[in-house]
């Protein structure tokens, strides 16, 4: 590696989408990010999403076009596809009962698994769930028959616990910082078999045991039949950082997360500026767009 520049070409790149490639508030990614994308995958580069989000939720960031997720990490490494073929999908299904008996001791808890796009509640209330996350909220249906909440019956590969909390003015929202994490943490603690990530306050992902962004990246290399060093990663947040511990090319936008940001070995504009367009755009190009 001369000037930090790997000795070997870029093979793949992945780009987590809230707050690095899709701002805050916004629902696509900008028409230069869009084509930064399909620059690379000229150039002869994988380039996909690295996301928390579960793949039914990706094409609608790039006008429902597919190119830009047929090779992607999604839900946070439980979805795994390469070139259109999924790898890797996680089943997690059996393994939310004692999570929903975590939760439902916590007030303003609950906990949702994903129906393709649909968030379905399995324990708590919609008006907390739209306190963290209103989309979900104002899309979500019981996992029972409506008279309460219940264990899905589907297979879940997308699940996620949340937090609410009362403000002074009375109006409920997301839970602050604190608290999140000591939920995440209590649910680390008395539940076997998944794991709980910390991405913002309120809201948690669940995953598999050892599953992750990066274990996602490790099961796609090695299908690609590639390394670690011929991969870039961009992110921002606490769930970015077990992907950016793996990939020795890690990247992470101004706007990052004080902890992302010392997890990543490398450092770029704000997610608002365009700047991972502009860094995919000389990956493509053959430049090394990072520097110590």
């Amino acid at each position: 590696m001369e000037n930090g520049r790997p000795s070997v070409e870029t093979r793949l790149i992945l780009c987590d989408i809230d707050r690095t490639i899709v701002p805050w508030g916004a629902s696509r990614v900008s028409e230069r990010t869009h084509a930064a994308f399909l620059s690379a995958m000229r150039a002869g580069i994988a380039c996909g999403p690295a996301t928390g989000r579960g793949i039914d939720w990706v094409p609608p960031f790039f006008d429902g076009d597919e190119r830009c997720c047929d090779t992607c990490v999604a839900t946070n490494g439980n979805q795994v596809f390469l070139e259109g073929e999924q790898i890797r999908e996680a089943e997690m299904c059996d393994l939310l009962a004692p999570a929903a008996e975590v939760v439902r001791e916590v007030e303003g808890a609950g906990l949702i698994a994903f129906d393709g796009a649909t968030p379905v509640l399995v324990e708590g209330t919609v008006e907390d769930l739209s306190a963290c996350f209103l989309a979900y909220g104002r899309t979500c249906r019981h996992a029972s028959d409506g008279s309460g909440v219940g264990l899905p019956g589907f297979h879940v590969s997308k699940a996620s616990a949340f937090l609410s909390a009362r403000r002074a003015d009375g109006t409920l929202g997301p839970a602050a910082e604190g608290p999140t994490r000591e939920l995440v943490g209590r649910l680390n603690e008395c539940v076997s078999g998944l794991d709980f990530d910390y991405p913002q306050p309120g809201y948690s992902n669940v995953m598999p045991t050892g599953w992750s962004k990066a274990s996602g990246i490790r099961a796609l290399v090695e299908a690609m039949g590639i390394t670690m060093e011929q991969v870039v990663v961009f992110g921002d947040a606490g769930n970015d950082i077990p992907m950016f511990e793996a990939v020795p090319n890690s990247v992470a936008v101004a706007n990052a997360t004080g902890e992302a940001a010392a997890a990543a070995r490398w450092h770029i504009g704000a997610c608002e500026d365009d700047a991972v367009a502009e860094a995919i755009e000389r990956l493509a190009a053959g430049e090394w767009p990072f520097s110590e």
